[in-house]
């Protein structure tokens, strides 16, 4: 297993290096990055990496989703490397423009993903609390319960001071002046005015009398204007006291600005939302969760789940403290991509792969669909479509009967409780749930075939598989492709020095992909400034030539990038040299890549005879020095 650095260390030379990041930050399962160069993202290399669960490009961001330990890795990234974001302006003129809707989701997104963290905590503090009353543990009248209630509270209550420091970050202004301004917005004295309904006023303009706690909508604006006013107060400030008179000139701006007009319009536009979102659920109460539950694996690929998290947490600020945006549709998805998980289980042949859906779908039970959703659900012609028609399914009866949320946290087995709450609330969410697992098992078992599994090429594998049996009868070294790509054999090579086979056996492969790795375990031997060629020696003493593109030694290293070094150890798939094949072939170059046995003949070799192949696939095996010496 490799280690937290060795991992981390292969996601940023997959991402182009810590030169080419503009900026990244990390929600609950994935690393987000800001490139410069977004076709540097060697996304097919790391979704196959064991420590990776995929990878999505959407829209200015490129997404490496980890699952648990998203955390550790980002923190690994942050210490090993200093990521300079000081030309984050003219980085991004190098990049798509984003549009408005997209630009206004990523913004929502960066700023409400480090606040799911204490959001599941308050919520499942709440489910504690419930449990306690409800096996008479301790009294709704007690003072224990009124304790514990506000300590759980106070993470809904206090949000937008979590707000205000992630706005700030996001916007680049001072986080303690956001906090500040925050505070003024939440002070009890202000909460006492709102609560007496008495008109107030500041130098005679009106006050609109609004309650800010649990809110999301103002304190992002009022921090949004506050990196404005910071720039100004910057600008106006003599060095001599700028000190003193800078944050003075920020606070003295936005607290009343906060009150005033910033506060109100986003209590004004949360209050809208909250209309639109009652109106849906009056009038058509079936048709939110019914969409989640159809559409929530497609908001999960491109992250944008959490941007409906500010709309969610508008339903805890009601007087029914409830939501039904996220938490009934989520949790008939997630419930379906356990059932499709598991019925692939039972059809799959392939131990390696059962074990995986086996492991996806108990993590999908507890509410993480991420391993779920890029180890099963997208790997299989249909399956998707399984989870899609049942999630949708029972999230119309979760609609229908009216279902909601009384806590966060991610909707799974083990946080069901939060749906304990109105007579019939918590029996309805299990039937949603049980409706979830059984639907996308039976459609799954039914529709679902696992002879052709999605992004994968399975031409030819039967022959692949005799190359490996073959090799381990004989003790011999299995050869990896080091590039996905389509065979060619050697003799129709376009070089003559190589099709004669003067140099030693192999083949060479049209590639597909930009990205070269080692195909055996072993040590590098060689390497060249230009980057067109890497020398292996294999564990087993084979010596293996890899040579990039033919006469591309002339393109002295243009498009070419080494990712080891002489004497680095290596294992199948490491990196070795990032490729612009593009600038190859623009440059007039064959780009070819040949991979060489050195010195070994044709009948030393067992050649795989597939035509399509994958960095994953073997191409042939090779007897090592000893066994020749011993005949």
């Amino acid at each position: 297993m490799r280690s937290n650095k060795e991992v981390t260390d292969m996601i940023v030379a997959n991402v182009g290096g810590p030169d080419n990041i503009v900026s990244f930050y990390h929600c609950a399962t994935r690393i987000r990055f800001t490139l410069k160069d977004k076709s540097k993202f060697n996304a097919e290399f790391l979704k196959q990496q064991p420590e990776i669960l995929g990878t999505v490009q959407a829209g200015a961001e490129s997404q490496v989703i980890i699952g648990a330990k998203v955390g550790e890795y980002f923190n690994q990234i942050e210490k090993d490397y200093r990521i300079d974001t000081d030309n984050t302006d003219s980085a991004a003129d190098n990049q798509e423009k984003p549009g408005f809707f997209r630009n206004l989701v990523n913004i929502i997104v960066a700023i409400m993903a480090p606040i799911i963290t204490p959001l599941i905590a308050g919520g499942m503090f709440k489910v504690v609390i419930s449990l306690l009353t409800t096996f008479n543990l301790i009294s709704v009248k007690s003072q224990n319960y009124a304790v514990l209630s506000f300590m759980a509270d106070a993470v809904f209550y206090f949000l937008p001071m979590m707000l205000a420091v992630s706005a700030a970050e996001h916007f680049k202004t001072n986080k303690f002046l956001a906090i500040a301004t925050a505070g003024v917005l939440l002070h009890p004295n202000w909460s006492a005015m709102v609560l007496a309904g008495k008109p107030v006023a500041l130098f005679g303009v009106p006050i609109t009398l609004a309650t800010y706690s649990s809110t999301v909508i103002p304190i992002i604006l009022c921090v949004w204007i506050q990196s404005y006013v910071e720039k100004f107060a910057e600008k106006v400030s003599p060095n001599v006291i700028k000190t003193m008179l800078k944050p003075l000139l920020i606070f003295i701006i936005m607290a009343p600005l906060a009150l005033l007009l910033i506060g109100p319009i986003g209590s004004w536009l949360g209050d809208l939302l909250a209309l639109v979102i009652n109106s849906l659920n009056k009038f058509a109460p079936w048709l939110v969760p019914t969409l989640m539950g159809a559409f929530s694996p497609l908001l999960i690929m491109v992250g944008m789940h959490v941007a409906l998290v500010p709309i969610a947490s508008l339903g805890f600020a009601t007087p029914a403290r409830s939501e039904t945006i996220l938490g009934p549709g989520m949790l008939a998805s997630n419930i379906a991509q356990a059932g499709c998980s598991f019925a692939i289980s039972l059809k799959e042949k392939r131990p390696q792969n059962r074990q995986v859906a086996v492991s996806a779908g108990i993590t999908a039970l507890s509410g993480i669909t991420e391993p779920a959703l890029y180890g099963v659900t997208l790997k299989y012609q249909r399956a998707l479509y399984a989870v899609m028609a049942a999630g949708g399914i029972a999230g119309f009866y979760a609609g229908i009967t009216k279902v909601a949320r009384y806590s966060f946290g991610s909707p799974g087995i083990f946080t069901i409780v939060n749906f304990i709450g109105k007579p019939g609330n918590f029996m309805n969410a299990i039937i949603t749930a049980v409706m979830g697992f059984i639907l996308a098992f039976v459609f799954t078992l039914i529709f679902v075939k696992i002879d052709q599994p999605l992004a994968q090429n399975t031409k030819g594998l039967a022959n692949a598989d005799l190359v490996a049996d073959e090799a381990e009868k004989q003790a011999v070294e299995i050869v990896n492709a080091p590039v996905d790509g389509k065979i060619i054999p050697l003799d129709k090579v376009n070089d003559e020095v190589f099709a004669s086979g003067s140099l030693g056996s192999g083949v060479g492969i049209a590639p597909e992909t930009d990205l070269i790795v080692s195909p055996i375990d072993g040590t590098v031997t060689m390497t060249y400034q230009t980057g067109h060629a890497i020398g292996l020696t294999s564990d087993s003493g084979n010596e293996y030539l890899i040579h990039i593109g033919i006469n591309t030694v002339n393109m002295k290293g243009k498009g070419f990038s080494v990712q080891v070094k002489e004497g680095q150890k290596v294992k199948k798939g490491d990196p070795l040299v990032q490729v612009d094949f593009d600038e190859v072939k623009k440059a007039g170059f064959d780009p070819t890549v040949l991979i060489i046995a050195l010195n070994k003949p044709q009948n030393q070799l067992n050649f795989n005879n597939n035509q399509q192949v994958s960095i994953d696939d073997p191409i042939f095996s090779a007897k090592n020095k000893e066994q020749l010496a011993n005949g």
